[in-house]
Formats: structure tokens, C-alpha cells, sequence
């Protein structure tokens, strides 16, 4: 076999055999194929595309790469996958709530990507938290406290890291079958039984349409199932933030306040119950969906969820007091300022994207690779789609390191908000389930 050939043949739109991929994923990990080599491979995908099998095949080959997990566990294994967003702190609530369910929860994590927060630098946030545990540790410590969130380790999915780079640089990143196999590679790596993917869709989102979300949440279901993990997806809104703040620390804020019970995001509580239930049903811990998310919901009632919260923190590096004293660990902002509205009306539309990118712009993200983050930088109280407003009332507070950092995002923010006479219709949660 070699690169050449493998190439010509995606060029020519016939799909590799499973065992050219394979060979050509051990290659891109050990670095037989070279950079443009590797480059031309994802062009010809991006253009001809790979199929349904070849779809799957590639997939396999690059979860096979490097080290793939085995679990012999009292339960299932589980994860959640979601394709980002602002305000999406999901994964801090689904973790511990699965955990608390009786599920078994290796969910590795990724961070910001573009405009969208990075679930690694939210929990990074808390002093002393490390993301960066060994497959033994991680081994452990899902033994033991039955979640983790970490990043990839080097040994799993290597093909899918030496890849995505190239994408970057090559404008490839649209591939469906990239992203698929991308995505999917570094979960099915952990060995995983069950996956649900939460494909958003909206101004905030990566897929802006909802066919685009749809195509995407298709290809990445049939994948993962023709790959042998139960998956199903539920495609949900991106038109505004998630939650009411957007960034690391303030976005843990909101998680906690919903852990504990003292503000309850009501669109955080049911989106988790809404995918937990998902994954419950799939790993046999629950009838169906619908009694997953019921509990779920107890699970995040009952306090058990922010207690098995609390446990991983402290077993990654973190205050072993986080749950009732998290006020007290967070970091602030060292600049706070109210972003005015422009006019009297309604909340018509968000550019959530704006909003990313203005986090991103105070330090919240990343510029450049390697740029270091501030944790206490970002935006709160974020008023969402058909609340009324009158001029001069806040539409979210800034939290900056400056005052010239502060006075950019303002006109920012104010510019991600289009006012009007009439309130619009909110879109619902969840805006369709593939299976």
C-alpha cells in the first residue's frame, strides 16, 4: 500500500478498502504520510467524499491508531458529545448526574474551538484542577468515582490530532466525514457502550441551518452504530446563548448555582435531562428516554449529582470543599461594566456567534495556539430572545481585565443585538432526535 494510491483513489471518488485506511491511519500517526500527503487525502474527502462504509471504515481505522479502552465495569459506559456552542456548560452537569444514575462516565473533553467555550478551560477554572490524567489515573478514578472529564491523552486517536491540524491549515474543516470520524475516533476510543451527540444548530453554532445540523447528526448516529457504539443525537438551539453567562469561571457559576439549587438555569436542568435520558435509555439504565430524564432530574433534585460533582473535582485536583464553598474558589473579573441597550422593544434576534468571538476578544479563548486563557473574563446575565427591554437597561454584563477591554466588548454585545416592536417565536430546545 501507499499514500499515493490511496489518495487517487478517494480523487476518483471510489472509497479505500478498510484495511488502506487502517494502513493510512497508522500512518498519518506514525508519520509515514507526510503533511501533503495527508493534506491531499482530506481535500479529495472534503470534494468526493467517502460513503457510508467508508465512512465508518475511516472512523475505525483512527480510533484504532492508538490505545482503545476496555472497562469491565458493575455498568454501563456512557458519554455524551456536543458539537459547541456558547453558554454550553452541559457536560459539568451531565457527568456527575450520570455518575449518580449508576453510569460509568470516561468523558474526554476538548478545548475552545473557534468561537465556542471548551468544556477543559471551564473546569480549568477551578484552582488546582488537572485535566491531564494517564490512562491508569483515568482508569482509576472511573473505578472509583464513576466520572472523569480529562483531555485525550497522546496514545488515544494520534491519526485523528495529526489530521485535524492539517484540516486547519488546508480548509478542510467542513468535511462531513472529517468531523464524523474526527468526533468519533476519540469517543469510541474510550469504549464506549452508549453515546448521545447534542448537534446544535443556530447563529452560535458550527451548523447555522437545520439541515446542515441534520446531515451532520445523520452521518455521525450511522457511524458510531456501524462502529458498534449505541448512539442516538438530538439536534437543539444555538440561536442564543445556553446559558445566561459565557465564559470559563461564570459559566461554572451557573453550573453550580444549578447543582446546588440556589438559581436554577431552567434551560440547563432540562437540556441535561433531555440528553441524560438519552444516554440512560441506551446503556439499559432507564425504559426509555423519558424516564432517563426523569431520573436525571432527581439526580440533579436530590443533590446527589452536585455531591458526585464534588467527588471528581477533588479526585482531579481541586478544592475537596468546591460544592459548598465554590463562591469562595472561582475567580473574578478585575473590571465589571453593564452593557446598555440601544432601543426600546423586544429581544428579536441574538448573533451568538458575536457574542463567542467578543469572550474569545477578552481573553476568554484563543487567538492563537498556546495563548494562555483568563478564567475570570467573559459575560453574565445575559437577557435572552423575546424579553422586552427598554433603552439604557442592561443586556449582559461585561467582566474584562480593562476598561479598554471592557468598552470593545460593550459596543460588541450591544452589536449581537437586534431590537424590535414585536417579540419573535423562541424556538424549542430540542429541535428534532435522530436515532
Amino acid at each position: 500500500m501507499d499514500a499515493r494510491s490511496i489518495i487517487a483513489m478517494v480523487r476518483d471518488g471510489t472509497a479505500p478498502a478498510p484495511d488502506q485506511l487502517t494502513w493510512f491511519a497508522q500512518g498519518l500517526a506514525s508519520g509515514a504520510v507526510t503533511d501533503a500527503q495527508a493534506g491531499a487525502f482530506a481535500m479529495a474527502v472534503l470534494l468526493k467524499g467517502l460513503g457510508d462504509e467508508g465512512r465508518v471504515a475511516l472512523t475505525r481505522a483512527m480510533r484504532d491508531s492508538g490505545h482503545v479502552l476496555a472497562w469491565d465495569l458493575p455498568g454501563p459506559v456512557l458519554d455524551k458529545h456536543s458539537t459547541g456552542g456558547i453558554g454550553d456548560c452541559i457536560s459539568l452537569l451531565l457527568a456527575p448526574a450520570l455518575a449518580a444514575c449508576g453510569a460509568y462516565v470516561p468523558m474526554i473533553s476538548g478545548r475552545g474551538l473557534g468561537h465556542t467555550g471548551g468544556t477543559l478551560d471551564k473546569l480549568e477554572s477551578i484552582p488546582g484542577f488537572r485535566t491531564g490524567l494517564s490512562e491508569d489515573q483515568l482508569r482509576r478514578q472511573v473505578t472509583d468515582i464513576r466520572c472523569a472529564i480529562v483531555a485525550a491523552s497522546a496514545e488515544i486517536a494520534p491519526a485523528d490530532k495529526r489530521l485535524y491540524a492539517i484540516r486547519d491549515v488546508t480548509s478542510t474543516v467542513e468535511s462531513i466525514d472529517l468531523i464524523t470520524a474526527s468526533i468519533l475516533s476519540k469517543k469510541l476510543a474510550a469504549g464506549l457502550e452508549g453515546l448521545v451527540l447534542d448537534v446544535k444548530c443556530g447563529s452560535g453554532a458550527f451548523m447555522k441551518t437545520l439541515a446542515q445540523a441534520e446531515a451532520l447528526a445523520r452521518a455521525l448516529v450511522s457511524t458510531a452504530q456501524g462502529a458498534g457504539c449505541m448512539t442516538s443525537a438530538l439536534i437543539t438551539d444555538m440561536s442564543q446563548p445556553l446559558a445566561t453567562a459565557a465564559g470559563n469561571a461564570l459559566e461554572v457559576i451557573e453550573v453550580m448555582e444549578t447543582l446546588t439549587g440556589s438559581s436554577v438555569n431552567t434551560a440547563l436542568w432540562d437540556l441535561t435531562a433531555a440528553l441524560g435520558g438519552e444516554a440512560l435509555a441506551l446503556g439499559g439504565l432507564a425504559a426509555d428516554a423519558a424516564d432517563g430524564a426523569g431520573r436525571i432530574e432527581q439526580a440533579l433534585e436530590s443533590g446527589s449529582a452536585a455531591e458526585w460533582f464534588g467527588r471528581m473535582v477533588a479526585a482531579q485536583g481541586g478544592p475537596v470543599d468546591f460544592v459548598e464553598r465554590w463562591p469562595d474558589r472561582l475567580p473574578s473579573a478585575a473590571v465589571v461594566r453593564e452593557v446598555p441597550a440601544l432601543d426600546d422593544g423586544f429581544i428579536a434576534r441574538v448573533d451568538a456567534e458575536i457574542l463567542g468571538h467578543t469572550v474569545v476578544r477578552l481573553g476568554g479563548g484563543r487567538l492563537r495556539d498556546g495563548d494562555k486563557i483568563n478564567p475570570s473574563v467573559g459575560l453574565s446575565d445575559l437577557i435572552g430572545l423575546g424579553e422586552e427591554i427598554g433603552a439604557g437597561v442592561p443586556l449582559a454584563m461585561v467582566h474584562a481585565a480593562t476598561e479598554d477591554a471592557a468598552e470593545a466588548a460593550v459596543r460588541a454585545v450591544q452589536s449581537a443585538y437586534v431590537v424590535a416592536t414585536s417579540a419573535p417565536d423562541e424556538p424549542p430546545l430540542v429541535l428534532k432526535r435522530i436515532s
